[in-house]
C-alpha cells in the first residue's frame, strides 16, 4: 500500500526529507573524523618537508600567470558546481 504524498497549500506534493537525528556523531563518525584529520596532518607535514628540501624555486612571470589562472578556473568550476547542486536541490530536479 502506497502512502499518499504530503501536499503543500497549493496542492503540489512536498519533497521527501529523511528524518534528522539530533544526536550528533556516533563512535564510527568520530573514528572517521580522527582518521581524516590524521591523513590531512600527514599530507601537510609531507608538503612542508618537501617544500623545505627543494628550497627557493624561481618561476617566470608566465608561470605565475598560469598558476593564478589555474587556481581561478578551479575555484570557478567548484563554485559553479556547488551552485548547480543547490539550485537542483531547491527546485526538486534531483529526484
Amino acid at each position: 500500500m502506497q502512502e499518499k504524498p504530503i501536499r503543500t497549500e497549493s496542492g503540489t506534493p512536498k519533497a521527501f526529507s529523511p528524518p534528522v537525528s539530533k544526536k550528533g556523531l556516533g563512535r564510527a563518525g568520530w573514528v572517521a573524523m580522527v582518521a581524516l584529520a590524521l591523513i590531512l596532518a600527514g599530507a601537510v607535514l609531507y608538503a612542508v618537508d618537501t617544500s623545505e628540501q627543494l628550497g627557493p624555486v624561481p618561476m617566470s612571470l608566465s608561470g605565475w600567470l598560469f598558476l593564478s589562472l589555474g587556481v581561478l578556473l578551479t575555484l570557478a568550476v567548484g563554485i559553479g558546481l556547488m551552485a548547480l547542486m543547490f539550485y537542483s536541490s531547491r527546485h526538486n530536479f534531483d529526484r
